[in-house]
């Protein structure tokens, strides 16, 4: 009769301290056993380490427990033994090749009713927690500028018993709690996104450009109600753009350059931008604004395409025409795939981000829609949802962390 297989669950607790991996897994050596599983989690110093091993089928468990236990008396840490059956194990082996997802809860700071809400929901929809992980940096006790950003990432494993009502629960608690949650599927498209696409307007930058100039001619009243109703998709886009555009006749070409420079950045920007040219990204600007500002906004940041809208200009004035066919909605999608076809890039690696309903076209176009502090018929209609924080946001959603960007 064969000797059954002894395997053993080994769980470290304590302080954390240099060498500790090292002193315990230098024990198991000496058994010669095989190790079926590891994993590790530090939080405030204080150290969860797991091992599964397999005992040597010359060996006995004994032994090793023993100097396992000693070993961890000597440098004060708690040990614990669990058996594991055959049985048992081969259950766990099977559950490979299960659905994976990624979910990350974005927030200034993350309370225990977010999590508690957000980990409720996947406890329901029968999906397993393997891993959490914090992706920002540590979280100051004051912060007077109130610029924290709080984010956790799970992975899962599973497969959700209604993906709907579960998107749909997401949603519900992100407008009730103030956390953005974000539910991808984990696979090779998730972790190798190679393009991302922006609105400019209200999404680059805190500001609706056309609005600014209106300002600058006196007509700032006429324009902002015909961009606010655009906005909301109440009014055609092309429309409204030609009713606007028109209310500009006459201004100094001189103008746009004062608005250009005192245009405001979103928060975020810069630290995304320079992270993702440091890492390979290519990055658009599809805007119903006009390509001065788009252009400016390239040199500024390090954008790899621009398109936009045109304005004519005649003898130093606007004349209240445009040029070229209009950057709508439907043409913001058209450019983006136009953009992933010439830079050979599969379209669930592109990412689009905006905040207008004339941006969804494009958001429902690529593999990572972003609905970036968003009007509500926007939010309600794209996949995913940034509200809390800004634009590097977006880094976490790829998966980095605050610790390898040091920036």
């Amino acid at each position: 009769m064969s000797k059954q297989r002894e395997i053993i669950l080994l769980n470290i607790s304590g302080e954390d301290k240099p060498g500790l991996t090292s002193t315990l897994t230098d024990v198991l050596a000496q058994y010669d056993v095989n190790i079926l599983d590891i994993g590790q989690a530090v939080i405030h110093q204080d150290l969860g380490l797991g091992i599964l091993f397999e005992v040597a089928s010359r060996s006995e468990s004994s032994p090793i427990l023993k100097d396992l236990l000693f070993k961890a008396y000597e440098i004060g840490m708690n040990v614990k033994f669990t058996p594991i059956t055959e049985e048992r194990y081969k259950q766990w082996v099977s559950r490979q090749g299960k659905e994976r997802f990624i979910v990350t809860l974005i927030s200034r700071k993350l309370t225990a009713g977010q999590l508690a809400s957000v980990t409720k929901e996947i406890y329901q929809q029968k999906l397993n927690i393997d891993v959490i992980s914090r992706l920002s940096g540590r979280i100051p006790l004051d912060d007077e500028a109130g610029q924290t950003k709080s984010v956790v990432e799970f992975s899962l494993r599973g497969k959700p018993v209604d993906m709907e009502a579960m998107k749909t629960r997401f949603i519900e608690i992100s407008g009730a709690t103030g956390v953005d949650i974000a539910f991808q599927k984990d696979n090779i498209f998730r972790r190798n996104r190679r393009l991302i696409c922006f609105d400019m307007d209200s999404t680059l930058i805190q500001a609706e450009v056309i609005d600014e100039l209106a300002r600058k001619a006196g007509v700032y009243d006429e324009v902002s109600a015909i961009t606010e109703a655009a906005m909301r998709g109440e009014i055609d886009f092309n429309d409204s753009f030609v009713q606007r555009v028109a209310l500009l006749k006459g201004l100094n070409e001189s103008v746009m350059k004062e608005v250009a420079d005192s245009l405001p950045l979103t928060e975020g920007a810069e630290r995304l931008f320079k992270t993702l040219k440091k890492y390979g990204y290519r990055t658009a600007i599809l805007s119903g604004g006009f390509t001065y500002f788009g252009n400016y906004l390239k040199n500024k940041l390090g954008i790899d395409y621009v398109f936009a809208n045109e304005l004519e200009i005649s003898n130093g004035k606007l004349t209240g025409r445009h040029l070229g066919e209009i950057v709508d909605g439907n043409k913001k999608a058209e450019l983006l795939k136009l953009i992933a076809f010439k830079e050979d890039i599969h379209m669930e690696q592109v990412i689009a981000v905006g905040d207008g309903s004339n941006d969804l076209p494009m958001l429902r176009q690529a593999g990572l829609g972003i609905a970036f502090h968003a009007k509500p018929k926007v939010k309600a209609s794209a996949e995913h949802a940034i509200s809390t924080i800004g634009l590097d946001a977006i880094l976490y959603l790829l998966g980095f962390r605050d610790r390898e960007l040091n920036l």
